[in-house]
């Protein structure tokens, strides 16, 4: 099948989706233009600044979408083939995802911007907020692993394209580092200097291209410049990006997070855009396998596998936590929502989709062993469109994997961040030194996974990252279960609105049975042969991970049961000013 018709097709399925169930989500939601949203009410110019979607839109779209749409739909792709996958991205982002992501933005809003954590508490218990804080601290702790990991590998090795040109992950790190200082260095320009944004962006965006360019002239090979291995590299690069991660996580907003979002939002659409123009003009048509089975290569099942590998390409508690932790204090009206909250997650959707085509042009024995790194096909695949348009192909290859690498690091600040943010609220930390000491927990306790030397059934060493993506994964969807299960005691206590069961609460179940499902494999793995022969109690990090999750999910699950079958009484209206909150 041409991969046209595919791209073709699937922005079709989105676009109409946005504009019917959509504008059905909006109904339903009751979103009112002349409601006055807490960025207009509680407005201070520093955290609660109403914004015009068009921007807000950049800005929460650069923030939700990370490697995770690039690296589900690849390793799903080659996995189950590209036909169950691609069903996956788009049935899930449109009856799934985007109404999960609007969901929990419109729960904020209407609750003062409060976090989806902080509505939990008001319409379950606080025992069920303590819970779900824990968990969440706990799903971003795996999003810092697998995303660490994943970025390391790219800055080690040498990429041989198809003409014989090289590039090396040494100069994709060089690229890597010389655009994280260019937005440190735009906003101290924007805030000590008259500079104005349109003049930042109009210096800054064609410095992004210069360090792309320059970067493999000049390597940061830490193999070479060491004298040790590349696996060792990979080890070093992965402490070096966990430093990066405190540091960040630290910074005041607006010397990094702040104009690199602005910048990489401009550099995420510039990827999807070109790799959709070169898919278009490329002609190419669908190499690999639309079907391999109901069990991939290892025999590992479709279901519940599938669901849990696509991750943020069709679902993700994790837009959650943005949605509710920055977007909702910047959306100027309700009805800005749709486009904000569902219209990102579809948009999102299309990341996926371009993603998959990158395995949906390689025939199936390329993308085995260490040729099925994500980042590889990824950019590969990019490169090989962008090549369509005329763009060198090692400078096109180049671009890619310096994108891919952009929306991870918009995740690791962020996760980061979050993570003591949470870890101050659970133990009440307070001054320099809670933020430092919360941090440095944060940011410290992925370093026990990433450093470990993971390996596989014939004792070859494998990546870190390919150890956690499942359990990413499965805690990043079931965090989605529980958000939606609170969206659903929300409308269910105040409105008794019956279409919440189907709209909000059959997503939710079926996010719960398939995240669940996964761990559980997990835990059965860690616990018992495949006779079900007990193996003892030290199991391995995944599989007590596992456990634990399963665990907490499950008691959140029994809170909010309670709460709808023993308390149906609606709660208090929150009060006018914001109460002091956790930011996640």
């Amino acid at each position: 099948m041409s991969l046209l018709v595919v791209v073709i097709f699937s922005a079709i399925c989105l676009v109409v989706a946005y504009f019917t169930y959509g504008s059905l989500l909006a109904r339903w939601f009751k979103l009112d233009p002349t409601a006055t949203t807490p960025a207009v009410e509680l407005r201070d110019d520093v955290d609660y600044v109403p914004i015009a979607p068009k921007f807000l839109m950049g800005q929460h779209f650069s923030a939700i979408a990370a490697a995770g749409p690039i690296v589900g739909p690849i390793l799903a792709g080659v996995m189950f083939g590209w036909v169950p996958a691609l069903i996956w991205i788009l049935v899930g982002s449109i009856f799934i995802g985007g109404v999960h992501d609007l969901g929990s933005l419109l729960a904020s809003v209407r609750h003062k911007a409060r976090s989806i954590a902080e509505v939990v508490k008001l319409h379950m218990s606080w025992r069920s907020y303590v819970l779900f804080l824990i968990f969440v601290w706990f799903t971003l702790i795996y999003v810092i692993v697998a995303f660490t990991d994943i970025v390391a590998g790219a800055f080690v090795g040498v990429q041989t394209l198809e003409h014989g040109e090289r590039v090396t992950g040494g100069g994709i790190a060089t690229s890597s580092l010389l655009y994280l200082t260019l937005p440190i260095v735009m906003g101290l320009l924007l805030r000590y200097t008259k500079l104005s944004l349109g003049w930042a962006t109009a210096i800054f965006l064609p410095l992004v291209a210069v360090s792309i360019w320059i970067g493999q002239y000049i390597p940061l090979d830490l193999a070479a410049w060491l004298g040790i291995s590349e696996d060792g590299a990979h080890k070093v690069w992965d402490v070096l990006l966990l430093g990066y991660c405190f540091v960040a996580a630290l910074a005041p907003m607006w010397l990094l997070l702040q104009p690199r979002g602005h910048l990489g939002g401009y550099f995420l659409y510039a990827a999807l855009l070109g790799g959709a123009l070169g898919l278009v003009f490329s002609g190419k048509s669908a190499v690999y396998p639309a079907f391999i089975g109901w069990h991939d290569a290892a025999g590992a099942p479709m279901f519940p596998l599938l669901f849990i590998t696509v991750a943020c390409g069709a679902c993700s508690g994790f837009h959650a936590i943005v949605s509710s932790g920055t977007t909702s204090k910047q959306l100027r009206k309700e009805t800005d929502a749709k486009t904000v909250g569902y219209g990102a997650m579809l948009l999102e959707g299309m990341v996926a989709v371009v993603s998959l085509c990158c395995v949906m042009v390689l025939a199936r024995d390329t993308v085995t062993g260490v040729k099925a790194s994500p980042n590889y096909i990824y950019s590969m695949g990019i490169g090989s469109f962008l090549e369509t348009l005329g763009v060198p192909g090692k400078l096109a290859v180049t671009f890619a994997l310096l994108a891919f690498t952009t929306f991870v690091y918009d995740t690791l600040d962020v996760c980061t961040r979050l993570g003591r943010y949470i870890l101050e609220e659970l133990f009440k930390l307070r001054g320099r030194t809670g933020r430092y000491l919360a941090t440095a927990i944060t940011a410290g306790t992925p370093a026990l996974f990433v450093l470990q030397t993971v390996t596989d059934a014939k004792g070859n060493v494998i990546p870190a990252w390919k150890t956690f993506w499942g359990l990413f994964g499965a805690s990043n969807q079931l965090l989605a279960a529980l958000t939606l299960l609170g969206v659903t005691v929300w409308i269910w206590r105040t409105q008794q609105r019956r279409w919440v069961w189907y709209a909000v609460g059959l997503p939710t179940v079926f996010m719960y049975i398939m995240s669940a499902w996964a761990l559980l494999r997990f835990v059965r793995t860690g616990f018992f042969l495949p006779d079900w022969s007990f193996k003892g109690i030290g199991g391995d990090a995944v599989s007590w991970a596992a456990l634990v999750l399963i665990v907490l999910a499950a008691l959140v699950l029994l809170e909010a049961i309670r709460v709808l079958f023993g308390n149906p009484s609606p709660p208090r209206a929150p009060q006018t000013e914001p109460a002091a909150v956790a930011q996640a």
